[in-house]
């Protein structure tokens, strides 16, 4: 009997070809989604900016990562919603964190809305931790939320 490998999800670099797809993602699982026009600024402005397929070429899901010089932004980080729960988003966030280790750098940063308590459980389980507060960062329905800073030391 001989071992079969199942195949697997991949990760692709973001071109302007995927954008239709991400955008209708991004539009499904966020009130107020980035623009096609903020995609594709960040892949012009040469982000890390990733697509995570699944074996089929199905989107599960994507990220924005801007690196500076110590250290890294993950800007976005978004799964289908039909794919959400199946650990998609903690290997898309590991996917991030070692780029940021692969670049050399010290820390990685994100925001996260305090009502996504999703988002957040994800990010503490991995070993984030708030380091700030931006006030009225996000648009929400009744006006402004809060942006919990999250850091991680990689």
């Amino acid at each position: 009997m001989s071992a079969v490998l199942a195949p697997r999800p991949r990760f692709e670099i973001m071109r302007p070809a995927d954008l239709d797809e991400v955008v209708t993602i991004e539009r499904s699982v966020y009130e107020f989604p980035w623009t096609p026009g903020n995609f594709r600024d960040s892949i012009r402005a040469g982000y890390d900016c990733r697509v995570y397929r699944s074996e089929h070429g199905t989107l599960i899901g994507y990220g924005v990562l801007m690196a500076g010089v110590d250290e890294a932004h993950l800007l976005n980080i978004s799964v289908a919603a039909a794919c959400q729960r199946h650990g998609y988003g903690s290997q898309l966030l590991e996917h991030f964190i070692d780029l940021t280790r692969a670049r050399r750098l010290e820390s990685i940063y994100l925001e996260v809305r305090p009502s996504n308590h999703v988002a957040r459980r994800l990010y503490q389980r991995r070993g984030f931790r708030q380091v700030g507060l931006r006030r009225g960062y996000y648009p929400a329905v009744d006006g402004r939320e809060d942006a919990l800073v999250l850091k991680l030391a990689v």
